[in-house]
């Protein structure tokens, strides 16, 4: 994708928000830096893609206009979600297209008892949405053998994700 001009088409903004365990004062230095940074930003297109661990309703009042009425349920996390993206002016994708429950869940307990629909996709621009919708399962081909060959660089994992690059 290509625009004329200095300003780029299209930034992804990739967010992991901090659960309700954590102190009040952690999730609000969340959606601030959030926020700072999608305004910032001057793509023409800007999606935010990630585990918000927040759980949207339905819109209930005319201000939540960019909230979509296929929510499922609210919760506090939600609300503060719900905020952002009237604050932002954003578009919050799942909740504008009905789906059958099996297909808006994005998360599983262990032993399969509760499913929440707690990672979101928001857009800046409602008109390139023309559909959301969770995949429940893919299936892909075998993998490549491994080890790979000793010419490309092998990711060295640690407990916090990829750290370095040998």
């Amino acid at each position: 994708m290509r625009r004329c001009g200095p300003t780029p088409a299209l930034t992804i903004f990739v967010a992991y928000a901090p659960t309700s365990s954590y102190e009040e004062e952690v999730v609000e230095a969340f959606y601030t830096d959030l926020e700072k940074f999608y305004r910032e930003d001057h793509a023409f297109y800007k999606v935010i893609i990630g585990d918000f661990n927040a759980k949207v309703g339905p819109r209930r009042t005319p201000e939540e206009l960019h909230i979509g009425t296929h929510g499922l349920q609210w919760e506090d996390q939600g609300e503060r979600l719900s905020e952002f993206i009237i604050t932002t002016e954003i578009i919050h994708g799942y909740s504008q297209f009905q789906k059958p429950s099996s297909l808006r869940w994005t998360w599983e307990s262990p032993g399969r008892g509760y499913r929440n629909e707690i990672d979101h996709i928001i857009v800046n621009k409602g008109f390139c949405l023309t559909d959301v919708a969770v995949v429940p399962k893919f299936h892909t081909r075998s993998p490549p053998p491994w080890p790979p060959s000793s010419e490309r660089e092998i990711p060295e994992l640690s407990s916090t994700g990829i750290s370095s690059l040998r």
